[in-house]
């Protein structure tokens, strides 16, 4: 397995310094966010080059603010130009994985409607992953949506794309779920994970190893369905010592890949 963090979780006053850090505390690649303009995409790939570290996948930019679900057409075609600006960021960078939260279900959005909207955007947008060779990968977020692991794996498979596959946060199912168990059931759809830590008794986000999530399972869940891609860190920065727990998380993934 290969070890990652969100850009949004490195301190540093530029991306330069941000690539910087996360390469020398030994991490493998950085997640960034879609980038605007042609000219912003080719300079993270300078620098990321120039750092000597991956940018293995995108975090897309307006699927909270502007979902696929939306009742109003001309939101979801603004939420379609964000996966494919995400697209065209992925291209240009080198990363092969686009993040989608897929729907919001909400006061305004039934579970149907939620369902139904959203895969007829993804379906299309399917055509554009498949033709840049881009992955676009459904993550489990708190939207009240896709909550089982077999509704997700059914949600995905219904697609019939190679290119439409999950993005498996390990934290955010503590709260309904057992990571374990939803790995196994997702197996090889799974194209990347996130990982944070989650305390099921306090019901709140923690460092990896300050929650209740048994990493050994997790680890071994991983190994099971032969997931080898990267673990990438989705955590605040700390602002007491926000270089020493970039270090300290790498240490963390480091012990978790290891299986302890």
């Amino acid at each position: 397995m290969k070890k990652g963090i969100c850009l949004g979780s490195v301190p540093g006053e530029t991306p330069e310094a941000k690539f910087k850090l996360a390469k020398e505390a030994g991490f493998d690649g950085v997640e960034i966010n879609t980038l605007s303009t042609p000219e912003e995409r080719r300079r993270y790939k300078e620098i990321a080059n120039l750092v000597g570290i991956e940018i293995p996948s995108i975090m897309n930019s307006r699927h909270w603010a502007k979902p696929l679900s939306d009742p109003d057409p001309e939101v979801r075609r603004e939420s379609v130009q964000g996966v494919i600006d995400s697209i065209e960021t992925a291209v240009v960078v080198g990363a092969d994985t686009v993040l989608l939260a897929p729907a919001v279900v909400n006061e305004r959005v039934t579970y149907e409607e939620a369902y139904g909207r959203s895969q007829a955007e993804i379906q299309e947008l399917a055509k554009v992953a498949e033709e840049k060779h881009i992955f676009i990968a459904i993550e489990n977020v708190w939207n009240k949506f896709l909550l089982s692991p077999i509704e997700f794996a059914r949600y995905i498979d219904e697609f019939e794309s190679d290119y439409v596959v999950a993005y498996f946060d390990v934290g955010n199912i503590v709260f309904y779920g057992y990571p374990q168990h939803w790995i196994r059931t997702l197996g090889k759809r799974i194209k990347k994970v996130h990982v944070k830590g989650f305390d099921a008794n306090k019901r709140i986000f923690t460092y990896l190893y300050e929650g209740t999530i048994d990493w050994k399972a997790v680890k071994k869940a991983f190994e099971d369905v032969g997931y080898d891609d990267y673990l990438t860190a989705e955590l605040p920065i700390n602002r007491d010592d926000p270089e020493g727990t970039v270090r300290k998380i790498s240490k963390d993934l480091d012990r978790i890949i290891a299986g302890g």
